[in-house]
């Protein structure tokens, strides 16, 4: 086995990594531009890349012939969105949510329309996701009263639009995928605060532990695969094509920080149970033990309402043990914020993990 040099993580390029990725539109359904830049970023790093039928990526590195089964460590680029349900009357748009989040959490919030008309190019069309009584002057107490759902929220085109057919005439229509704004903003003193940190920071997570393994050299300790997937937050991102030696398989998801939980901004996190019950324990008591001999500073904590890429592989039958590991998140699934530090912990908990015997 090669070194085992947990210092040779990149923190400042996963942070930076993280901000672009987030900056790169990709609701469930249409991840292709996020895919291509985690398949450049991974052959950049010399690695060999193949894609599945549904669009993920699969990354692998170790010997083949190193005994033990093999590992694999699943984030997913496949952010929270939303599309056209229907053009009013009014050439205002309704929307469908792709994912679960409150809708109250995107009032208000910038959007992008990305159209496909029959024989034209692509295109985009800015608006903004506003409340179908809008206007606390003409309102009053309506609005404030105004339950927040799929019936009240509206998008509002920046376009010169009266009717429905106003906004075809755009190229607009029912079908076209509409993603938010992620408003994207790198602190000084490093925070990101951004929309899609779940489940992007992660993606980035795992790049730099690629960069990290095939920079410095670190072999891991039994052949290991990168999984990035690309429909996890509607359910099925890790269903089909696992590589499939993989006997251990960690979803690398954020770490939700609120009240009544452990998890933490600047920390890693050990998830042992959330919403599909719990995680193998021998596997997510190794990972605390790594932590613990490695000085990385690391959490345990249960999410009620928390599924994973190993809830969806074991939901389709695979036959692995499951673990789940990420870095701190606050204001999960709405307008969320990391620190840096709780990368790097991820990441360095990652490399321990790769390298640790079979056994161990």
């Amino acid at each position: 086995m090669g070194g085992r040099d947990l210092s040779a993580v990149d923190g400042h390029y996963m942070l930076e990594t993280t901000a672009a990725l987030c900056r790169i539109p990709s609701p469930t359904g249409y991840t292709r531009e996020a895919v291509v830049f985690v398949e450049e970023q991974l052959a950049g790093f010399g690695l060999s890349v193949r894609r599945t039928v549904k669009g993920a990526l699969v990354a692998s590195f170790g010997s083949a012939a190193s005994e033990g089964g093999h590992r694999t460590l699943s984030a997913h680029v496949d952010t929270l969105g939303a599309m056209v349900k229907e053009i009013k009357p009014n050439g205002r748009l309704r929307l469908t949510q792709i994912g679960g989040y409150d809708w109250a959490t995107i009032e208000g919030e910038y959007c992008t329309v990305h159209t496909h008309p029959r024989g034209g190019e692509p295109g985009t069309v800015s608006g903004t996701i506003l409340t179908t009584k809008s206007s606390t002057h003409i309102h009053g107490n309506a609005l404030r009263d105004l339950k927040r759902d799929e019936q009240s929220l509206e998008v509002r085109l920046d376009a010169r639009v009266g009717s429905a057919d106003d906004v075809r005439r755009l190229g607009v229509a029912v079908g076209d995928f509409v993603s938010l704004d992620p408003r994207t903003v790198v602190t000084p003193d490093g925070f990101v605060k951004s929309r899609h940190l779940d489940d992007k920071a992660c993606v980035a997570i795992l790049l730099g532990v690629a960069k990290a393994v095939t920079e410095a050299g670190i072999e891991p300790a039994v052949p290991a695969h990168l999984y990035v997937s690309t429909y996890e937050e509607v359910g099925h991102g890790s269903s089909a094509a696992l590589p499939p030696e993989t006997t251990e398989l960690i979803a690398v998801d954020m770490a939700a920080v609120g009240e009544g939980q452990t998890s933490d901004e600047f920390a890693t996190t050990v998830c042992v149970k959330d919403s599909s019950g719990p995680y193998d324990h021998g596997l997510s008591r190794r990972l605390v033990e790594l932590a613990e001999r490695n000085s990385i500073d690391c959490r345990v904590d249960i999410y009620n309402y928390y599924a994973s890429d190993v809830s969806q592989a074991l939901r389709a039958g695979y036959d692995v043990r499951g673990a789940l590991v990420g870095p701190g998140v606050d204001a999960s699934h709405s307008y969320e914020r990391l620190h840096q530090r709780s990368l790097e912990e991820t990441a360095r908990l990652l490399l321990a993990y790769l390298t640790s015997d079979p056994e161990a």
